[in-house]
């Protein structure tokens, strides 16, 4: 069984097997992917189009688009549900990655400080390499435990540029 979060409200319960049921409550549902990525639903007896705006496999969050609306439905998988009722819900979270050259250059800008704080998506450091500046932003969010190299340093590839935690 899935759990399903619409918006924020729920879970659902979703069953699938060779019949597909929510919370309880047999569902008739195909759906078919249109050229542009989109999809055509028939729930029901009812048709829908629906865009999908995001996926985010890290957090298992979805963001549709269906009639001028956005959805966000957010997954628990049993796996999920079994760790949280043990306790220990974030085990399956991706280990916060020190942030790594990966090609030869120069540092040109370090826009962070040890202790900082820093969300998925923040700039945290300018490296040119191949006449281009190449802005590092935070995959995922952390903190910065120490930086490794000054602007004005030449780098190698692999080379450890700033320490996450």
């Amino acid at each position: 069984m899935i759990k399903a979060t619409v918006n924020g409200t729920g879970p659902f319960a979703i069953q699938a097997g060779a019949d597909i049921s929510c919370n309880g409550q047999s569902v008739e549902w195909s759906a078919v992917r249109l050229p542009a990525g989109n999809y055509s639903i028939l729930m029901d007896g009812r048709s829908y189009n629906a865009q999908v705006l995001k996926v985010d496999r890290d957090t298992k969050t979805v963001t549709l688009e269906i009639r001028q609306q956005v959805y966000e439905v957010a997954l628990e998988e049993p796996i999920d549900q079994l760790l949280a009722a043990m306790g220990i819900k974030d085990a399956l979270a991706h280990k916060v990655n020190d942030i790594k050259a990966p090609m030869p250059g120069l540092v040109l800008k370090v826009l962070v400080e040890p202790g900082q704080a820093i969300r998925k998506g923040d700039p945290v450091l300018v490296l040119e390499a191949m006449k281009m500046e190449n802005v590092f932003k935070a995959a995922a969010d952390a903190v910065v435990k120490a930086i490794k190299v000054n602007p004005g340093t030449a780098v190698e590839k692999g080379e450890v540029l700033i320490v996450l935690e």
